[in-house]
């Protein structure tokens, strides 16, 4: 291999630091759990309902000056952000987000929020001469509970089919071990959005999945130089066995990380507000993923033990042997 990572032949013992290792996850994982019932995730309008409306950053105007020429609109609790557009040329952005309108009576939910959006571009050409819209979308809430729930359905069947697949493929404590890290790798994941406010959409959604996909290769990569490993040195402990098979495969899954953190870094700094958030949980769940195939799979793995085939076979009563 003409690039190495990791030294060819190292005998790191990782699997004494997994008591460690599991602690710390813990904490960080009640942490998440804090996070997410303490400040709750940013919903994009995807899952929390309401506007977003985009204009170019009317020139010598700042967000409280489009702010003050939306305030008597009544639109209720409005966000209004900069942005930078993405592209050769590229241009400042003002992002405004407005939560899903009461209909008036004589209203429907719909209508009242393409209502308020009409009202706001009327007030937005009325204060800034000649200001450009880039774009303008309205989600309501029965669609956007429903995006919710499809993609909450989606992250829960990917983590049941996985569980089914590691099955399959090697033993149930395998698949519990496999399981538990992806969980692990969601769960902290969505504590640092949580923590951080990035907006949470259906790209973030489309990111966890992918989280799930790399964490998953990344843990049968490992598994499978376990399960090579067991059979080819079944007296020696299997803490030790685990070792060996990290210590084999680390080079590899050291520049898979690598070189997919190259592309997601590049994407998060030049590809602009809109991809920011998707690439961030793709930077944080690639460096989580790794982190949870090495100490947290493969020490619930060794909680869990597994059948090595060394086991002495029963002895039936009367049965002499063919002779």
């Amino acid at each position: 291999m003409l690039l190495r990572l990791w030294p060819e032949d190292t005998h790191l013992p990782f699997m004494s630091f997994r008591f460690l290792a599991l602690s710390a996850s813990v904490v960080v994982l009640l942490a998440s759990v804090a996070m997410l019932g303490l400040r709750g995730l940013n919903l994009g309008i995807d899952f929390a309902g309401g506007s977003v409306i985009e204009i170019v950053q009317p020139e010598g105007q700042t967000a409280d000056d489009v702010r003050s020429a939306l305030s008597g609109l009544d639109l209720g609790d409005v966000s209004i952000n900069s942005a930078r557009g993405t592209g050769v040329d590229a241009v400042d952005l003002t992002v405004i987000r407005f939560e899903t309108q009461v209909p008036k009576e004589g209203e429907d939910i719909e209508s009242a929020q393409q209502n308020a959006n009409n009202r706001v571009r009327d007030a937005l050409s009325a204060a800034f001469e000649g200001v450009e819209f880039r774009s303008s979308a309205a989600v309501g809430p029965k669609v956007s509970g429903e995006l919710l729930q499809s993609g909450v359905t989606a992250l829960v069947v990917a983590l049941l089919l996985m569980m089914v697949y590691i099955s399959l493929r090697f033993q149930w404590q395998y698949a519990v071990g496999a399981v538990a890290a992806l969980f692990h790798d969601v769960l902290i994941t969505m504590g640092v959005f949580a923590l951080t406010g990035f907006e949470f959409n259906l790209a973030t959604i489309a990111a966890l999945l992918t989280i799930v996909g790399y964490s998953m290769n990344d843990t049968v990569i490992v598994f499978d130089r376990v399960r090579e490993e067991t059979r080819k040195y079944k007296k020696m402990e299997l803490d030790k066995v685990v070792d060996l098979a990290i210590n084999a495969t680390m080079s590899r899954t050291l520049l898979t990380s690598s070189t997919t953190l190259l592309a997601l870094v590049s994407i998060f700094v030049f590809g602009g507000a809109v991809l920011r958030g998707m690439s961030f949980a793709l930077i944080f769940g690639v460096i989580i993923g790794t982190y949870s195939s090495v100490f947290i799979a493969s020490a619930v793995l060794l909680l869990l033990g597994i059948d090595r085939g060394d086991k002495p076979k029963k002895e039936v009563e009367g049965f002499q042997g063919v002779g």
